[in-house]
């Protein structure tokens, strides 16, 4: 029982968090929520996919100068970046992380750049791209819709998976 009021609580502070800051975006460039989303969603298929028992991962996104100043800054060739840290569990309470840097993120589908996941300090996958580019758009979900953002906003981004398994009757 206790359990589950903890799952509860984690995935209601996670959708806080993810309703909170989603207002808090840059104009233009990538979407530090989408990009902490995605990457949580795809990031634990992908460690699934490997074979690990994901317990639970929780993502968090800014941009390169820091998140506190409002805007990604463009990298030479025009691209703009955003750094993701993902960190959980697995079944057995090893550490998963998944870090790096996001360049692209596809409504929901896929997030591309430079991402590396391990598990207990050893690497799981090292990964171009996580999830299918060319998959349709994801349907979106029902919910608050943000404000545009303007200028000067924080960009920090939290999410969080919880994967429980359930053995009984």
């Amino acid at each position: 029982m206790g359990a589950s009021r903890r799952t509860l609580a984690a995935l209601g502070i996670a959708a806080a968090a993810v309703v909170g800051v989603a207002a808090c975006e840059p104009v233009g460039g990538l979407n530090t929520a989408a990009v902490a989303v995605t990457t949580d969603q795809m990031g634990t298929r992908a460690l699934e996919r490997a074979g690990v028992d994901v317990r639970w991962l929780s993502c968090t996104a800014s941009t390169e100068n820091g998140g506190g100043s409002g805007g990604t800054s463009p990298t030479p060739s025009g691209a703009r970046r955003v750094s993701v840290d993902c960190r959980g569990k697995t079944g057995g309470g090893k550490d998963i992380t998944l870090t790096g840097e996001v360049t692209e993120e596809r409504a929901g589908r896929c997030v591309r750049g430079d991402l590396v996941a391990k598990v207990d300090g050893r690497t799981v996958f090292q990964a171009r791209v996580l999830g299918d580019c060319s998959a349709p758009p994801v349907t979106p979900t029902t919910g608050p819709t943000p404000p545009p953002a303007g200028p000067g906003r924080p960009t920090v981004t939290v999410t969080v998976t919880v994967t429980e398994t359930f053995h009984g009757k």
